[in-house]
């Protein structure tokens, strides 16, 4: 049976529409990203059966090209599309930043960071530079390293620090492991950025850690 002849209240777009995106199931978003189911399968037919050949909603949406087309019902344009959406939602966290203090709403700034850098496989570290006010200037990945960790140099940071005028900078890398809790090495590094950046008068105001399922942040621990 067709959408179009399920009872509206039962239909995906009606009822995002009448209650929201998030009275919706992961199978009801996908199937209105899809549109159009595939021969004798619905949108959500589809959308259901992809979601159990790849695991779940999170395992399709960080699918490479190939991967992702060697699913039936979908293809190069459909993967081009979701990769925009992602993007454009990524854009719109970011956004959400520069309009305020990072400081205001700190969960912003944490799914910012996270939708950035979660699904990186190796190692990457972050700055993100702040002006007096704690307002966003820019997000910079600096150094990228292997799947377990990233040299990072002291000098790079103050050299961008610099270049950006910033008042004060967030840290931030993953741990590709999925597994978010700060190594020693970490706090180590930790210290030894905020030695430096005070040297030209840079607060570091936190260092988060994000992992698979969650991020840890440096400042609500305590640690800085």
């Amino acid at each position: 049976m067709s959408i179009t002849d399920w009872p509206e209240c039962e239909r995906p777009r009606e009822r995002l529409l009448s209650q929201g995106a998030q009275a919706l199931s992961d199978a009801e978003l996908l199937a209105i990203f899809l549109r159009t189911g595939i021969r004798g399968k619905s949108a959500v037919d589809l959308a259901r059966e992809l979601l159990q050949g790849f695991g779940g909603l999170r395992s399709l949406l960080r699918a490479d090209h190939r991967e992702f087309c060697s699913h039936k019902g979908l293809g190069t344009a459909t993967f081009v599309q979701l990769q925009a959406i992602l993007e454009m939602a990524r854009r719109h966290l970011q956004e959400q930043l520069k309009h305020g203090s990072a400081l205001e709403n700190p969960q912003h700034t944490r799914d910012y960071l996270a939708s950035r850098m979660r699904e990186y496989q190796r190692e990457v570290f972050a700055c993100l530079f702040l002006d007096n006010r704690h307002r966003v200037i820019a997000c910079e990945e600096l150094f990228q390293g292997s799947i377990s960790s990233a040299s990072v140099h002291p000098r790079e940071v103050v050299k961008s620090a610099l270049a950006h005028n910033a008042g004060a900078v967030i840290l931030a890398h993953n741990h590709p492991s999925g597994v978010a809790e700060p190594s020693e090495a970490d706090r180590n590094l930790t210290r030894k950025l905020q030695d430096v950046l005070a040297l030209i008068e840079v607060r570091v105001l936190d260092h988060l850690v994000i992992g698979d399922q969650e991020s840890v942040s440096f400042a609500e621990r305590g640690l800085i």
